[in-house]
């Protein structure tokens, strides 16, 4: 269990309970922090509380820490819309109990972290905490040569009013490159392209921060403890 978690949560991850379903029992007073009736599911619970449930001591699952290599036209999300859900690549119980660390759009693909352990996640999102992530990019015009010194020194996105943070472009080819950067700004990657006159055809995450992408489309796989620990704060 994390250092602290919403009880509602607590209760999803100890039991087979829905987060509604656990709101019912809430209300109806059957949950209990060390001897104390609570009611409310927005309240933290720590690693050292006693939680019942009806009377039952409730001990919480371990965290999950997943790498999914997603492929093209699948959503980042817990529900399907115009495309399916990337939870479905994933084969583990109550997978759309998990949450996606740093969204990709439905067009792009490569490396995606599920969990559901949120403050391992925010480690990862955080502008502050400087996370490189890798993209592969696939451009329409052949790469100008003064791009990377303006990545570098950050550019202007449309209707946005400060410059992007300093981002790192290694050239492959022509129309190839690696960008790194440590945000993650709506559609930043195709937005910073836009703004120096390209455009991208083909976007893929490779890596992020030391964790690279090692598996086959469509496939996932735990993380390792190597791993996990990287964001652990």
């Amino acid at each position: 269990m994390m250092p602290r978690m919403r009880i509602d949560k607590f209760i999803c991850k100890s039991t087979q309970l829905t987060r509604s379903e656990a709101s019912t029992f809430l209300q109806a007073q059957k949950v209990c922090v060390d001897g104390k009736v609570f009611t409310n599911g927005a309240t933290q619970v720590y690693v050292d509380n006693e939680v019942t449930l009806d009377g039952e001591i409730l001990i919480a699952r371990p965290s999950r820490y997943i790498m999914v290599h997603k492929p093209r036209d699948t959503l980042c999300s817990n529900i399907d819309e115009v495309y399916p859900s990337l939870f479905h690549h994933v084969g583990v119980e109550k997978a759309f109990d998990l949450h996606v660390a740093g969204r990709l759009d439905a067009d792009t693909t490569g490396l995606v972290l599920v969990t559901d352990d949120g403050r391992w996640s925010h480690n990862i999102i955080m502008p502050d905490n400087e996370c490189e992530k890798v993209y592969r990019v696939t451009l329409r015009d052949p790469i100008a040569e003064d791009v990377a010194l303006q990545f570098e020194q950050g550019v202007l996105l449309r209707g946005q009013e400060t410059l992007t943070l300093p981002a790192k472009l290694e050239i492959v080819s022509d129309h190839e490159v690696l960008l790194t950067l440590t945000q993650g700004k709506f559609q930043q990657v195709k937005r910073m392209f836009r703004a120096v006159g390209n455009r991208v055809h083909a976007l893929h995450r490779e890596s992020i921060g030391q964790i690279q992408l090692d598996i086959e489309v469509g496939q996932w796989r735990h993380l390792t403890l190597d791993e996990i620990n990287l964001f652990i704060s």
